[in-house]
């Protein structure tokens, strides 16, 4: 995974001057003036703790190569993380528009609330009743060995505001998953991407909705075609907007009720 401390040392690298123009033997290159100033690297200011600023030009560096990573090799989360927020941001300008929009959305762009095990209880949801949405999410996450701390820091997004709208979209996966019972297989994903791709806009999810199923079987990409894209059509056009279902207030809610409160249907893709 690419750290911080090496993305600002490759950045630095792509802002210095490079004299293409003169070799290393050159004699003008011999009898420069020691005196000479190194050149200054303009640095734009860091926004909220974890970004690190990039131009267009380095966002199209990144953009390209963690697209390749991340067709190369999907498992690769940091490059598809680095993807989304590198080519999102159009989309992510419209998804806070809509979240502005609402007023579900506007509380939860005020609050700002952040999916971890210091603000989410996991051992009170294992304890819920089992058919509440809490529970059902608790069983999930443990059932696949995930924490609700592992989704990536936002780096590469140059708005305090947006670099949120991208945090939360990542934070609230695991809610879709639980939400919509789709699995955690290449398929499932698929299928979300595509409901994801259709709600927002996202290139990543595009990328992921046209090139995930090359991953797939024949009989897979069948079932991809014939239940999964048309039901990602169809929950995407009538249910709310995912990114303004403030979650955490449902947990003690019924999982059954809490999908016909948002208008969701648990796809069935036998």
């Amino acid at each position: 995974m690419l750290s911080k401390r090496g993305a600002r040392l490759l950045i630095c690298v792509l802002r210095t001057p490079v004299n293409c123009g003169r070799g290393i033997h050159s004699s003008s290159a011999r009898t420069a003036p020691s005196s000479a100033e190194p050149p200054t690297i303009d640095v734009e200011p860091v926004l909220y703790p974890t970004h690190i600023p990039t131009s267009c030009a380095e966002k199209a560096i990144l953009a390209a190569g963690s697209a390749a990573m991340a067709l190369y090799d999907p498992t690769r989360d940091d490059m598809v993380a680095a993807l989304g927020e590198t080519t999102g941001t159009p989309a992510l300008k419209a998804m806070l528009r809509r979240m502005q929009c609402d007023s579900v959305g506007q509380e939860i762009l005020r609050v700002k609330p952040i999916v971890n095990t210091s603000t989410v209880d996991m051992d009170w949801l294992r304890q819920l009743p089992s058919d509440t949405f809490g529970y059902a999410y608790a069983n999930f996450m443990d059932s696949h060995g995930y924490s609700p701390n592992a989704r990536a820091a936002i780096k590469y997004v140059d708005d305090p505001e947006l670099a949120y709208v991208m945090q939360r979209y990542r934070e609230v996966h695991d809610f879709l998953h639980t939400l919509t019972g789709l699995p955690t297989s290449v398929f499932g994903e698929v299928v979300l991407k595509w409901y994801e791709l259709l709600q927002t806009g996202m290139p990543m999810c595009a990328l992921s909705s046209l090139f995930g199923p090359l991953q797939l079987s024949f009989r897979e990409q069948l079932r991809l075609l014939q239940g999964g894209v048309p039901w990602a059509v169809q929950a995407s056009s009538e249910s709310h907007f995912f990114m303004n279902v403030y979650y955490e207030r449902h947990f003690e809610e019924p999982l059954d009720s809490l999908r016909t409160r948002v208008h969701i249907q648990r796809p069935n893709l036998q």
